[in-house]
């Protein structure tokens, strides 16, 4: 017999999903198991109702064949202990008026249910926090790469106890808050019934002992606020803006890993080079009669002076490629130099330079 979802909830066939919402909200309330006048039965039907209703396909096939739609193939409704169940009903705006018990966060409760929360699970290791901080260099460092050393305020690991928060020669003993268990059990009231549950033991952290006697640097926690000098490598070819992760160079946190270390890398512009992938550009202006006749420029590279042979004839903005003398790639290997020639036109012409022009213009140059 095909049950009317509609008069479970107490609404007409064409409410809309707003209304079928409050319906549920009302009757799940009312008939919730753990309540003195609750009645599971009831609070099956309902909840079966609801997640049929507040799915447009299944509703669509509901109000075409009937409750039997699940056996042609469509979901099966389920019951309240299943969390799938629900269909990914929002109980978060589900307010129980002052009553005895509470709905929770029901990410937390499958979380804890399904995910080891009901004792002898996994526990999830404890991470310090990722830092951030930024560096300039120059346009130099960034082609061939450099080291530094910077200063970091951040939480560390107690030097003096190496993080176990005990004074030298101290040893531990059971934690008193967790019977030594590392994890406190817990019940919580949620609308799927009472549901236990444990968490991490917040006086040991998880380890199930505590130091007999604190350590006096970090007062028994482990981990102090200093000031540390860091090492850091900066790779040749880096660009301005690139990160550099620093693993586990982060904040520390007690009883757990440290978090990591992002250095963000500020390249100072250069006055005469700029970067094209891996190739090195830059301009070099020559005189009219340089360019006619060809010449050698000294030129101040990043490795220091070399000469460039400008060949006769060269044309305005010709580029010279000068190989290896770019980016660094790989082993052994760099990008080129570029130099785009710019030739710079006299403003003004001499008496001699004219006659000369002139001869150059009857020979058709």
């Amino acid at each position: 017999m095909s049950k009317d979802y509609y008069n479970v909830l107490g609404v007409e066939k064409g409410a809309t999903k707003d209304e079928i919402k409050k319906a549920f909200y009302k009757l799940a309330h009312k008939y919730h198991p753990d309540k003195k006048e609750g009645d599971e039965k009831k609070f099956k039907e309902v909840n079966e109702a609801y997640q049929t209703l507040s799915d447009d396909d299944k509703r669509a096939k509901y109000d075409q064949f009937g409750s039997g739609f699940e056996n042609m193939g469509g979901a099966s409704a389920g019951g309240y202990g299943d969390p799938r169940g629900f269909g990914g009903f929002d109980f978060s705006g589900f307010q129980n008026g002052g009553q005895e018990f509470d709905f929770g966060n029901l990410n937390d409760i499958f979380s804890d249910f399904f995910g080891g929360g009901m004792g002898g699970g996994r526990t999830q290791a404890r991470r310090g926090r990722d830092i951030s901080t930024e560096i300039h260099i120059s346009f130099s460092e960034s082609i061939f790469g450099v080291n530094r050393k910077i200063l970091i305020t951040k939480t560390s690991s107690c030097e003096t106890c190496k993080g176990s928060g005990a004074k030298a020669d101290t040893k531990m003993e059971s934690c008193k808050t967790c019977n030594g268990q590392g994890q406190i059990r817990e019940a919580k009231r949620t609308i799927l019934g009472t549901i236990s549950s444990t968490k991490v033991c917040e006086t040991c952290l998880g380890s199930g002992e505590v130091p007999k006697e604190k350590c006096e640097k970090c007062h028994g926690k482990g981990v102090l606020r200093k000031e540390e000098e860091i090492s850091l490598a900066i790779p040749a070819g880096i660009r301005n803006g690139e990160m550099v992760r620093m693993s586990s160079m982060g904040e520390a946190v007690a009883k757990g890993t440290s978090g990591d270390l992002y250095i963000k890398i500020n390249v100072v512009p250069h006055a005469t080079f700029k970067r094209d992938g891996h190739d090195l550009v830059m301009n070099l202006n020559l005189k009219l009669s340089d360019a006619l006749l060809g010449t050698e420029y000294p030129i101040e590279t990043l490795d220091g002076k070399i000469k460039v042979t400008i060949p006769e004839g060269v044309g305005i903005n010709e580029i010279l490629r000068v190989k290896g003398k770019g980016v660094p790639v790989g082993k052994g290997k760099r990008g080129d130099l570029l130099i785009k020639l710019n030739i710079k036109m006299p403003t003004k012409i001499s008496r001699k330079s004219r006659e000369l022009i002139e001869e150059l213009k009857k020979e058709g140059v």
